[in-house]
């Protein structure tokens, strides 16, 4: 299957900043109003979940007049019998590995093996959400839209590389207005200090460039950046993490990514999409060694 199909990419990017900025703004705002009975919390995590929703909508939206959109969605949520397992078990591992290989490294500065531990609590709060729940939903929901129409619009136009670049300036640009939100992840990572906020910003290059490696390399299964999406944000907060071990990650996840790229240029650097970015002529091309 092209993606000839998926053409209203700055419709989609425009909307999809438009409304959740305007909504986190909002959420931020009424977060550091008191209104008792932690009621600001309440409003403003209900506001803020409604700007996380809002990119799903936008994807829905530029999608549901055009059958061939809808049943390619539909066929890659459930396209399985043609990803490659080692695009599966990779997407399993690979955050989980890069956190504790990422403590384990830190050990070496000085920074201590309590990190291993279990945390007996989360970095930040959700409001009226449970955090486990959000750190399941948010990136359920969010791939939803990013893979589903986002990526998909960026890669008709651009080769992969530029293509995953391109996003992850975007996510960062996206992500700016939840600091606003008082205690949120994000919130909580700029009274952390600058060096933790650029870090995160910076992780999303490598980061993005490994999910869609992923997505292109199993025939644009959308389930597999949505299980490596979960694994970031939930193995980054299970254990008792120093937040210098995210910037190593961040350095052992750039490794990789390079790696990637240069073992396949022709798959990152080729700009016209054509049918060899799927499983099924993956198998007859040069595999990761792993």
């Amino acid at each position: 299957m092209n993606i000839k199909m998926y053409k209203k990419t700055g419709w989609f990017f425009g909307l999809s900043t438009l409304f959740p900025w305007m909504l986190w703004f909002l959420a931020g705002y009424i977060s550091h109003i008191e209104l008792g009975n932690s009621s600001s919390q309440i409003w403003a995590s209900l506001i803020a979940f409604l700007g996380l929703m809002s990119p799903v909508v936008v994807a829905v939206y530029l999608s549901k007049d055009n059958d061939r959109i809808v049943l390619d969605i539909k066929n890659r949520l459930f396209n399985f019998n043609e990803v490659s397992s080692t695009y599966l078990l990779l997407s399993l591992v690979l955050m989980p590995v890069s956190i504790l290989l990422a403590q384990a490294v830190s050990l070496l500065f000085g920074y201590s093996i309590e990190q291993f531990r279990f945390a007996d609590s989360f970095s930040f709060t959700s409001g009226v959400f449970p955090v486990w729940f959000m750190l399941i939903i948010a990136p359920l929901i969010e791939e939803l839209a990013w893979h589903s129409y986002g990526t998909d619009s960026l890669r008709l136009r651009f080769n992969l590389f530029n293509t995953s670049v391109l996003f992850a300036v975007f996510w960062g640009v996206w992500h700016m207005p939840l600091a606003t939100i008082k205690d949120y992840y994000h919130h909580n990572l700029v009274e952390e200090g600058w060096i933790y906020s650029l870090n995160f910003f910076i992780s999303l290059f490598p980061f993005v460039i490994i999910m869609n490696w992923l997505y292109y390399k199993a025939n644009r299964n959308i389930v597999l950046p949505i299980i490596f999406h979960i694994g970031a944000g939930y193995f980054n907060e299970v254990f008792t993490t120093h937040p210098m071990s995210k910037v190593i990650q961040t350095g052992l996840l750039t490794v990789f990514a390079l790696y990637i790229i240069l073992d396949d240029k022709d798959f990152f650097f080729n700009h016209k999409y054509h049918i060899s970015e799927n499983a099924n002529a993956d198998k007859s091309a040069k595999q990761i060694r792993v």
